[in-house]
């Protein structure tokens, strides 16, 4: 069976094929199908389901085409195999959860189904708990999301905070500038704001309040609305300072609340503010609880490659 695909200018081209064509000797690889360059597009020739299937990816990478975005070999490798993997995900229903923020190049796209389902929750919930381990996309895709919230005008600024553990909490009282005794902590989040916005627009963001990245301990006594505001690192909260973030909520408002329960830096004997509202809140059915796990991991292929690389050479040692 074959099946032609055209395209409209020859830009379209270069953006989904990748450099040399990469793209499409991945696509050939995977599906195991052959595609010719024919005047005006391409031609997928093979068996009918996987030409079929074929045809249904290069749909859902032309989303990314129409948005002017290069199609990255993550993109095809991950869009199979979730497809793949999960029984009620097709290629469309992949297409539909992109969140429309650039970054670097490519759109923000859930590459596990945990991720989708994690941005299913943000939708159509205003509170929101991801609990994961590290290298998940929790912190990453809540602030495309808050992004993406803040561009379409659905919240009128992004609030992004974290406890400052080390630092204390009495940060107020601390003689010379707060900001850089505090800045390490919050580092990681102006990172991935930098990555989905020009630094200067973040900067101007900042200074007019549209954005605020601050410890948690400034959250006290204030009412947060029409914002969108995400808790990240909360496994180093206290339970009482997890009660005060989550009654600053208000109305027209988005809480997300992300942490690992296994990776609390609060002293042992200390309960964990993250631990406790999973216990307290969990039955509340207007609270989503979204637990992500080394499934969603996603990961440099290579990296993959690597762990199975030491651990096939440990088990010769020993055997």
């Amino acid at each position: 069976m074959e099946f032609r695909l055209q395209f409209d200018n020859n830009r379209d081209l270069q953006l989904l094929f990748g450099r040399y064509d990469q793209n499409l000797k991945i696509i050939e690889k995977e599906l195991g199908v052959r595609i010719q360059h024919s005047a005006d597009g391409i031609k997928i020739v093979g068996n009918q389901p996987q030409v079929k299937r074929c045809e249904e990816l290069f749909n859902y990478l032309m989303t990314f085409v129409e948005n002017g975005k290069d199609v990255k070999k993550t993109d095809i490798v991950y869009a199979l195999r979730l497809v793949d993997k999960e029984k009620e995900i097709d290629f469309k229903r992949l297409a539909k959860e992109k969140i429309e923020v650039s970054v670097k190049g490519g759109l923000v796209t859930p590459k596990t189904k945990g991720q989708i389902d994690y941005i299913e929750a943000i939708k159509t919930h205003d509170m929101v708990f991801c609990i994961g381990p590290a290298g998940t996309g929790k912190t990453f895709l809540a602030i495309a999301m808050a992004v993406n919230a803040l561009k379409k005008g659905l919240v009128r600024r992004i609030i992004l905070t974290r406890p400052a553990v080390e630092a204390g909490e009495n940060l107020g009282f601390l003689p010379g500038d707060v900001v850089e005794k505090v800045l390490p902590y919050l580092r990681p989040l102006y990172d991935a704001l930098y990555d989905m916005m020009d630094p200067e627009k973040v900067e101007q963001f900042s200074e007019q309040g549209i954005i605020e990245v601050a410890p948690l301990a400034f959250m006290r006594g204030r009412t947060l609305n029409e914002a969108f505001v995400i808790l990240d690192e909360a496994q180093n909260s206290r339970p009482d300072q997890m009660k005060m973030f989550l009654t600053r909520m208000g109305f027209d408002s988005k809480v997300v609340v992300i942490g690992d329960v296994t990776q609390s830096d609060l002293p042992s004997s200390e309960s964990n503010g993250l631990a406790e509202a999973h216990r307290v809140l969990g039955h509340v059915p207007e609270i989503k609880f979204i637990h992500l796990t080394s499934e969603d991991t996603v990961r440099h292929d290579l990296v993959q490659k690597i762990i199975e690389a030491y651990a096939g050479n440990q088990n010769n040692h020993h055997s």
